[in-house]
């Protein structure tokens, strides 16, 4: 028996539901607000089907949060083709960031393997810091 297809209002919806909660976790990161598209806030969620990163911030969010996101809700994944669409939507000063989901499992981040690298060094080096810092 062939499996039932979501509805694309649907599909969309679950969508932008994601692009939503990327936006709302931008937020918290940031301190910045955060609304659907047109509401004029610093994060935004793009409309679906528009040209561009998934995720629309402005230039002071883009300072604490640099990053072109690319949000993907899809059962089923393609993943080197999402890729690329980040890297072509990528702004200027930023890194790409494709977040992605399915249904009943938590959103999965992927980044490039250098820039995680990098900020786990960055990470470390903070972390040593600090504890040079509390050593009496």
């Amino acid at each position: 028996m062939a499996k039932k297809r979501i509805k694309i209002s649907s599909a969309k919806a679950k969508g932008r539901g994601l692009q939503q909660w990327v936006c709302k976790k931008i937020s918290e990161l940031t301190g910045y607000e955060y609304g659907s598209s047109g509401d004029d806030k610093p994060i935004e969620s793009r409309p679906m089907g528009q040209m561009g990163c998934d995720v629309r911030m402005e230039s002071q969010v883009k300072k604490l949060f640099p990053y072109s996101v690319e949000c993907k809700r899809c059962e089923n994944w393609s993943i080197p083709a999402w890729i690329k669409q980040a890297k072509e939507n990528q702004a200027q000063n930023t890194d790409w960031l494709l977040i992605i989901k399915k249904s009943h499992e938590d959103p999965i981040a992927i980044i490039d393997a250098n820039l995680f690298f990098e900020i786990q060094e960055a990470l470390l080096f903070w972390k040593n810091k600090a504890k040079i810092k509390e050593t009496p």
